[in-house]
């Protein structure tokens, strides 16, 4: 089943232009800015359903998200510990952090090599458009 980006949250106008990146693998994995938040909520928060809620998304869909990179990448990004007395939670793994960590240092890469072409986008074409 292929996982597409949630459509349940709307993103605020952007107030400048900016760089997006998403990543395809060769394993079928696509990590891009939703993936990323999630995984960073999970490990802000210690619970897939409380960063699911944080993010404007049901716990479904943050699970699907999370088993999606699980299954293409080999190896889990988020280690789970099951309900009850002592209650459950979330944790990302390794490789959770790994995925993290390298999505954001190629962020800033790619923002940094851009930033002269965005200059010049923003040069030719206003950030806001005209009132109609």
């Amino acid at each position: 089943m292929a996982i597409t980006p949630s459509k349940s949250r709307t993103l605020p106008a952007p107030l400048a232009h900016r760089l997006v990146i998403r990543i395809d693998l060769a394993s079928g994995a696509r990590i891009g800015p939703g993936k990323v938040a999630l995984l960073e909520e999970i490990a802000r928060s210690g619970s897939i359903s409380a960063a699911g809620r944080s993010l404007r998304m049901s716990y479904r869909r943050a699970w699907e998200l999370v088993e999606d990179l699980n299954a293409h990448l080999g190896t889990p990004v988020v280690a789970t510990a099951a309900g009850g007395a002592g209650g459950g939670g979330a944790r990302l793994t390794e490789a959770g952090h790994a995925v993290v960590n390298a999505y954001r240092a190629l962020s800033e890469a790619a923002e940094t090599a851009a930033a002269g072409h965005l200059a010049e986008l923003e040069r030719l074409v206003p950030a806001v458009p005209p009132a109609a």
